[in-house]
């Protein structure tokens, strides 16, 4: 069932005080309006991040590593007015033998990790995914006032582990499992959760708490749009196209009057004309979920001015690829990190795919002007992606748009042109060549030839690149290539929840049979999206698939 209970909790506890202060004075008190706030009445006044509201409490507790997890803080949730605790703190933290864990303590409560049961005995894989997606449910239509949390009108399932919230990007790949497993419904629900959060905040953010509103992820909306109209046909293009349009407008905004070899916002015009974009956050600051670690790596390239590092560091956050050697000049440094100056190929792709999903809603709305300006501007960007991000090594590649010139190496990332549709066949055939030769391991499709420590490397192995990759290629007829890569992962997922009972984030696909490593956190357990993608998998190179 739902977990509705976690973050009531401490409003309940705070009503309960306010019972017993008057018990003796008469009737017991109406709980303040103020103790809590629905998807109803959303506000950028309500959304305040944990860095804002008491910053020097923030900066000290997070320096003072009270918690093994710097995201542990910022979803703790404030028992009193923000202003009020860090009023008393300034004001204590002066105090002879002042403790901050037990000032911490009195005035938050802490949230715990998104915990999944064991499989039952003997239970089959596919059996077990099914069981995990209520454990992974949430709805939270309310949350309390101060809480980091934004609150959605609709039922979602979160990845599991730290991610106690929902993410943009992998609930793409998280809805398809559902939609697998016939649950329609919550499908059309996290679609009109996404729907609103385009309406209140513009865009949808990295996930749904007030320190992830600076950014987004890679935009799956139009996507999303496609999974809920094979069940309903254009009336979902219909439904949602003002809310596809707004999207597009947040990816575009700073566009008009851009010259040639000039950047804004996420939007870069090379020196032809031709626009394209890129990866950015609004904030130079240090991620609050990472405060720490972003400082570190700010602090080994004094070179630089770090608000520089910061942006970098929090537009390879809205990449989803949080880290890469793709987005480093020096594999061995992530302080080398140059995301806002790298035109990537996945973005631009899916930015292609959202310019044609609006043409066919205007289409499907008998818009004819609107169908012909974005499909316009699909055909622009698909030659545009064909011009600069074509690596004559013969794959699809990042562009340096700084450098002006092309990033010199593969990564899984270079498929999504196949994903999209967007590749002619000769291309998409020469791209599938190089993947297979470069990128082929033991457990399925690499995410990069590199091995830097970093997650988004070698020897890591992610279930939505190698939905993205089974997909793409089937799309151009390399059915025997998508097949390999799709056994072989379904292989190695196979394998560790034989050996533990689970699945995780991300998979050590080099042959050693075990979970990802690397990063800034641990492996979590859960986990939305390879739950999702390992049902569809199932479905095409499972047991009695195809019969």
């Amino acid at each position: 069932m739902p977990d509705r209970t976690a973050l009531p909790r401490a409003m309940l506890a705070a009503w309960v005080l306010l019972l017993l202060a008057a018990c003796s004075q008469g009737p017991a008190p109406t709980p303040p309006a103020s103790s809590s706030w629905g998807w109803q009445d959303a506000s950028g006044e309500r959304a305040i991040a944990p860095d804002e509201a008491y910053p020097e409490l923030f900066q000290a507790v997070q320096e003072s590593r009270l918690f093994s997890d710097q995201k542990h803080f910022v979803d703790a949730l404030p028992l009193r007015e923000p202003a009020r605790i860090r009023a008393d703190y300034l004001r204590e933290r002066e105090r002879p033998g002042f403790d901050l864990r037990a000032f911490v303590g009195r005035n938050f409560e802490e949230s715990g990790s998104v915990e999944t049961a064991p499989p039952e005995a003997g239970a089959a894989l596919a059996s077990h995914l099914s069981d995990l997606s209520p454990a992974l449910t949430r709805h939270y239509e309310q949350v309390p006032a101060h809480s980091s949390l934004l609150p959605l009108p609709k039922p979602y399932v979160v990845p599991g582990g730290r991610f106690r919230e929902v993410y943009y990007w992998d609930s793409y790949f998280t809805m398809l499992g559902l939609a697998e497993s016939g649950q329609h419904q919550r499908v059309r629900d996290m679609l009109d959760n996404f729907a609103y959060l385009i309406d209140t905040y513009g865009h949808i953010p990295n996930g749904n708490r007030s320190y992830y509103l600076s950014r987004s992820q890679p935009p799956f909306f139009a996507y999303m749009v496609d999974l809920q109209a094979r069940r309903e046909g254009d009336a979902a293009y219909r439904r949602y196209l003002p809310q596809l349009q707004k999207e597009y407008a947040y990816w575009m905004e700073g566009s008009a009057g851009l010259r040639p070899n000039e950047a804004r916002l996420h939007v870069v015009k090379l020196a032809d004309g031709s626009l394209l974009n890129r990866y950015w956050d609004n904030r130079d600051t240090p991620r609050q979920e990472s405060f720490l670690e972003d400082r570190a790596t700010a602090a080994r390239a004094p070179q630089r001015p770090a608000g520089e590092v910061y942006r970098d560091l929090r537009a390879g956050a809205e990449s989803g690829w949080d880290f890469s050697s793709r987005w480093l000049d020096d594999d061995r440094e992530l302080a080398s990190i140059r995301t806002t100056a790298i035109v990537p190929v996945d973005l631009n792709a899916l930015l292609y795919h959202l310019e044609r999903t609006i043409a066919k809603a205007c289409a499907s709305s008998a818009l004819k002007a609107c169908e012909q300006g974005y499909g316009a501007r699909a055909e622009k960007r698909r030659q545009a992606i064909e011009d600069h991000l074509w690596h004559p090594a013969g794959y699809y590649a990042d562009y340096d748009w700084q450098r002006r010139r092309p990033i010199e190496r593969i990564n899984a990332a270079s498929l999504f042109p196949l994903f999209t549709g967007l590749a002619s066949a000769e291309r998409a055939g020469r791209t599938a060549d190089s993947v297979a030769a470069q990128l082929l391991r033991p457990g399925g499709l690499a995410t990069t030839t590199r091995a830097s420590g970093q997650q988004w490397d070698e020897p890591n192995g992610w279930a939505p690149l190698q939905w993205v990759a089974v997909q793409g290629l089937r799309a151009y007829g390399r059915d025997a290539l998508a097949e390999d890569i799709g056994r072989r992962f379904l292989a190695q997922v196979q394998q560790v929840y034989d050996r533990e009972g689970k699945l995780v984030e991300k998979y050590d696909i080099s042959g050693n049979q075990g979970g990802g490593g690397g990063g800034e956190y641990p492996l979590q357990d859960g986990f939305g999206w390879s739950n999702g993608v390992t049902l569809q998998l199932l479905r095409l190179y499972g047991p009695g698939a195809g019969r």
